[in-house]
């Protein structure tokens, strides 16, 4: 579960299934015994129905594979949150997975005794001040709480959904919305149906105060983004509950929840009037209309009070705020827009993004980026309902202010608003939508967000304004923009400085909570019911790498084909086995390509020219291999590989740009060094390999200094030089393909030997050892490491169904039970070549104070796997699912072929796995954990502030080992 916001969102994740190419109009029709609406020209051809009980439906049919993504949403976020009660949106969203009074637990009456005492005993302990009597209650509370746990069966919405073959299992909430999300096969929805239907029938808050701590968690986590959305937005909206009530809640309200007050928001606002299913897939919506109107017909219309927007009083001058915290400074800058309901400041303000960036052509790409006047600046917008609000974000270069970054920003919203742009660049942001329409379009989940976002800000009504976006857009002139630009962008913004310093904010305190049971052999008889409910089979479809590739040659290299029967996308792959480890000088002959130009384009018109065709090209060195990539609408194909090769092999060594890359290089590695994530990648990089290890072989700054511009261009125009493997997906046949490609790629006469390989041996661990760093934050992160056997293909069956089992056990035990992390997991990870070694790896993120708890949680879990045949048979039962509703398609089909070929096999993998899976018991998971996890050292990765842990605390798990960020980093 998580709390929803999506950080200065790039709109094209919004934008990428609300658009068509000619405006349409609601039509009515029938089917299956329903009406319902559709808009000419929607390509998702979607269809809305609203049942008699006023629940909106929305279905849109996608045949590529035998799975639905669904989606059910309540118009209800933190704007609807009582004034005294903050986060009760979100807190609801996590308990809707607990279940009902007829699954999730044991026995329901007596159940109901104890959960009854501790919502009075909830309202007792809000009512008391007193710190000592606050104590005794919450004592009580968890006392009380451990008796009830005794009757509830933990997960089982999480047990009925895997066992279904149901992937991503989520929900989120932000200011207007609540969203339960699966993904489900085909041939599971009447399960689904059913399982929803019960779980918003009489939801049960069980297992309260355990999950309320995980709330806690999430609360306490360190995340400057978080700080600066929440501050921005505090600013940006003093009145509206946008920016006056945090998605997550206050800490107060936090400390004090009301059961009632959340019973009485489920009430309220859970209401069919108020609620929509969105379905997305593989799907007879005639059949899947019927089916959830029976389902959910028991649902009574309410009367939900929509939010009463507050009305805010304009922005007149800059308001400056400063954000502190551990991680690289920024600057942002806001302004706030009329909301999604106003559909020509929708339009219009997309317009603006685009031309601001759009990646490839906008003032801030080309004026910023390309001429690296900033380390990085982007634009968005994001859109709600009641207003929007626009983003400009940058990066400062070393030695840089964050007022020049704001400035050289501003610059390029003044430019614009001078209507100094090209006017080509109107043009092209409609082919390039046309593009990311298509592209949108694949992709279920892609769909389903985008109907259901329009459902959530009243826009359900005004899908044809959706639908018609693109056309809209191509209506706009350069002088609507200039007007628009000038009546919104004034000095009306809001100013964040994000700032590196210690963060000041309180944190929730960490209560006294006694792990509860979770019964993980339990079965209610609503699961059993669930389960005994018939599914068609699905057939696996396994790949046959003779039959689904068409191979061929192009001159002196290998051809591998697949078509695209969909539509008009090609993507064009030259694969060179030859990466960073044979050249460490790649990734930077890579990254200076972008600011490089011809003898016949500068830069910018090389950009200028890839997004006016609406193609792109991207080249990508890995570890062992580079790929070169060129995108885009097959009609451009001859132009784009022209373009690609004409600049990688005739761009021109630039001394100046080198060494502005130098600098952004030099502040890059610097601003990675205060990243918690990064941090821990080195941490485990370390752990798996050693003091010397890919993360950290890094070019040495006195190299970087040193290093020519000649150097980097030599690279790049020999890349094609080498042998490499060509791979085309796209819709001409494979005769034509291959005689465009032969006419476009022009290979060598002869090929240059591939540089020696630095190979990086993976660690054996004989002790426990800590590797520790210090960083400034409340939480402490920690995580397992043990590196194993050598890659076997036949342990591919038990290892997943180790996964799965055993993923799912850490989960309920170290979350679920003992309440001691937001996040945890464990795996035992596959090599990604022959060869290579195993890895098991385990994570769990909690407050300092329950770190030496959670490392014990975890260890006993790593020397001793729980046994329950129910978990095990729904593990089997899951993976069996998955393969049978899972399809490779596309491109995908290749690269499963030459990842299989770097493993030495030669056929689909999976098939080894479906067939074994039901042959291995509980003993060929224990024999295989005994062999490698139990009781064996293991590698402790922990980063926390050296304030809250002490060294002898660290050394009571092994050999503590202090490492700073120069032994992590290599600099």
């Amino acid at each position: 579960m998580r709390y929803g916001f999506k950080w200065f969102i790039l709109p094209l994740s919004l934008l990428l299934q609300l658009t068509a190419i000619s405006q349409g109009q609601w039509q009515t029709a029938a089917g299956g015994g329903y009406t319902y609406k559709t808009i000419h020209g929607d390509p998702m051809k979607a269809r809305f129905y609203t049942l008699k009980n006023g629940l909106t439906v929305i279905l849109s049919v996608n045949n590529k594979e035998p799975r639905i993504q669904t989606l059910i949403g309540v118009r209800a976020g933190s704007n609807n949150d009582p004034r005294e009660h903050t986060g009760l949106a979100h807190y609801l969203e996590h308990l809707l997975f607990k279940g009902t009074y007829r699954f999730g637990t044991l026995d329901s009456a007596k159940e109901s005794v104890y959960i009854n005492q501790v919502e009075q005993l909830y309202n007792d302990y809000n009512a008391t001040s007193d710190p000592a009597a606050r104590k005794t209650i919450y004592h009580r509370i968890d006392s009380v709480s451990g008796i009830s746990a005794t009757f509830a069966i933990a997960n089982e919405y999480d047990k009925m959904m895997t066992a279904m073959g149901a992937q991503k299992s989520n929900a989120h909430t932000f200011v207007e919305e609540t969203v339960y999300e699966e993904d489900v096969p085909s041939n599971a929805i009447d399960k689904y149906l059913a399982v929803q239907a019960e779980r918003f029938r009489n939801p049960v808050f069980r297992l309260f105060h355990t999950e309320l701590e995980a709330v806690y968690e999430e609360k306490n986590r360190d995340d400057d983004d978080v700080k600066v959305f929440e501050t921005m937005l505090a600013a940006l909206f003093p009145h509206h509950n946008y920016g006056q009530q945090t998605t997550i809640g206050t800490i107060e309200h936090l400390k004090n929840p009301n059961l009632k007050a959340i019973r009485d928001f489920y009430n309220t606002y859970y209401v069919p009037d108020n609620m929509a299913i969105v379905m997305v897939g593989d799907l007879d919506p005639d059949d899947v209309i019927r089916k959830i109107d029976k389902q959910f017909s028991y649902m009574k219309p309410g009367n939900s009070p929509e939010y009463k927007a507050v009305k805010e009083t304009p922005i007149i001058s800059p308001i400056i705020k400063e954000v502190r915290g551990p991680d690289a400074e920024s600057v942002h800058i806001t302004f706030r827009l009329p909301g999604a309901m106003d559909n020509e400041s929708c339009v219009l303000a997309m317009v603006v993004s685009q031309i601001l960036n759009n990646g490839k052509a906008g003032l801030i790409d080309l004026n910023l980026n390309k001429q690296q006047k900033v380390l990085g600046a982007s634009a968005g917008i994001r859109y709600l309902k009641d207003y929007s609000f626009f983003v400009l974000s940058g990066r400062a270069l070393q030695d840089q202010t964050l007022p020049e970054v704001k400035r050289l920003l501003l610059d390029q919203l003044d430019i614009l608003k001078k209507g100094n742009f090209e006017e080509s660049l109107l043009k092209a942001i409609i082919n390039n939508f046309k593009l990311y329409e298509i592209q949108g379009l694949e992709d279920n989940n892609n769909r389903a967000t985008s109907l259901m976002d329009a459902f959530i800000k009243h826009r359900g009504t005004r899908w044809n304004e959706d639908v018609a976006f693109i056309n809209d857009m191509g209506k706009v002139t350069r002088q609507q923009v200039m007007d628009y630009a000038n009546t919104h962008f004034k000095e009306n913004y809001v100013l964040i400085y994000k700032r590196k310093g210690l963060d000041s904010a309180r944190k929730v305190d960490k209560p006294a909570i006694t792990p509860v049971e979770v019964n993980r052999e339990a079965q209610s008889d609503f699961l059993r019911k669930i389960t005994a409910m018939p599914a068609t089979p699905v057939k696996p479809q396994w790949l046959d790498y003779n039959k689904d590739i068409t191979k061929g040659r192009a001159d002196s290299a290998d051809v591998l084909y697949v078509q695209n029967k969909d539509n008009t996308l090609f993507r064009l792959y030259y694969s060179i086995p030859m990466g960073s480890y044979n050249n460490r000088l790649l990734p930077l002959a890579a990254a200076y390509l972008q600011y490089l130009g011809t003898d016949k384009y500068t830069p910018a018109e090389i950009n200028r020219q890839f997004y006016n065709i609406a193609c792109s090209f991207n080249v990508s060195p890995g570890t062992d291999a580079t790929t070169i990539v060129i995108t885009g609408l097959q009609e451009y194909f001859g132009k784009a590989v022209e373009l690609t090769e004409h600049l990688i092999r005739n761009c021109r060594a630039d001394e100046a740009a080198l060494d502005l890359l130098k600098g952004s290089i030099q502040k890059s590695r610097a601003d990675s060094k205060l990243n918690k994530g990064s941090i821990m990648n080195g941490l485990m990089q370390y752990a798996m390999y050693g003091p010397l290890n890919p993360f950290n072989a890094q070019v040495p700054k006195g190299v970087l200094d040193s290093l020519k511009a000649g150097e980097l261009v030599n690279i790049l125009h020999g890349l094609h030089d080498y042998k490499h493997t060509i791979i085309y997906y796209g819709p001409r046949g494979f005769a034509d393909a291959l005689a465009d490609i032969k006419e476009a790629h022009h290979l060598p006469i002869a090929y240059k030997p591939i540089p020696a390989t630095v190979k990086f041996e993976k660690t054996i661990q004989t002790q426990n050892e800590i590797l520790f760093t210090h960083y400034d934050m409340v939480q402490a992160e920690v995580q397992w490491l043990r590196n194993g056997n050598v890659f076997d293909a036949s342990q591919a069956p038990v290892i997943s169904l180790f996964n799965r089992y055993f993923g799912d056990l850490v989960f309920q035990t170290i979350r679920e039970s003992k309440a001691l992390a937001y996040s945890t997991y464990a795996r035992y990870t596959i090599p990604v070549r022959k060869g290579d070694r195993y890895s098991a790896v385990a994570y769990v993120g909690s407050q300092a104070d329950k770190m030496g708890e959670a490392i014990t949680g975890m260890n006993e879990l790593l020397n001793d796997i729980p046994q329950s045949e129910t978990a095990l048979a729904t593990a089997k039962k899951s993976i069996k699912q998955d393969i049978e509703t899972g399809r490779i398609t596309q491109d995908g089909i290749i690269f499963s072929y030459l990842a299989a070929k770097k493993m030495g096999l030669d056929y689909d993998i999976r098939k080894d796995v479906y067939r074994s899976i039901d042959k291995l018991a509980f003993s060929d998971v224990k024999q295989f954990f005994d062999a490698n996890l139990s009781r064996k050292p293991y590698t402790y990765c922990i980063m926390a502030s050296d304030k809250n842990i002490s060294d002898q605390e660290l050394k009571r798990y092994g050999v503590l080992k202090k490492l700073t960020l120069e032994d992590i980093f290599g600099f």
